[in-house]
């Protein structure tokens, strides 16, 4: 059966999970520390913006803002090439380190953002691996309190607040939402 093609879509908000490819060693901390300098060049090169996220030893989950003509396609193939070769270099392997294709929806309304967030940083309770959200030391949850509460917008359209500083060498966009938790975005 043949896969179904995905969308040449920007200037979107989407939900993204990418997996390891079968077999392949879970990510260390300095790996996964590696693949947070590496979505932060990738963001610095492409210009993407990246509002929520966290790495887990087999996965990762992240909410990315490609702007046209940039597509979401393109900053996945660009993250998971580079992250690639960076973390088999550091193995000394070579291959396959991602499945081949990635999950990803367009995250259509505030509602819909605020629930994927907390879906995202609820994922390694929800993995086991910790028992709240903030002790998981990989995840933008640090930084989502304090942008949270700059969220005082009554505009119907978003706007980019700028970045803010985690523990980790990524860094979250901050974005103003509409307050009307219905509003497209």
């Amino acid at each position: 059966m043949s896969r179904l093609r995905r969308l040449v879509l920007s200037d979107r908000f989407f939900f993204v999970t990418c997996r390891l490819f079968p077999n392949r060693r879970i990510l260390s901390e300095s790996e996964l520390d590696c693949f947070a300098q590496t979505i932060s060049a990738r963001r610095k090169r492409h210009g993407f913006l990246v509002t929520a996220w966290v790495f887990l030893p087999d996965h990762w989950h992240a909410i990315l803002y490609p702007h046209h003509p940039l597509t979401i396609s393109e900053v996945m193939e660009s993250i998971k090439v580079s992250s690639t070769r960076r973390i088999n270099r550091g193995r000394g392997e070579s291959g396959v380190l991602w499945q081949g294709r990635f999950f990803d929806r367009a995250v259509r309304t505030a509602k819909e953002y605020h629930e994927t967030v907390e879906y995202i940083h609820w994922n390694p309770v929800k993995a086991g691996l910790v028992s709240r959200p903030e002790d998981w030391p990989w995840s933008s949850v640090h930084d989502v309190s304090v942008a949270q509460s700059l969220r005082v917008s009554n505009s119907a359209a978003f706007g980019a607040a700028g970045p803010m500083a985690t523990k980790s060498a990524l860094v979250i966009d901050r974005v103003v939402l509409p307050m009307d938790p219905r509003a497209r975005i």
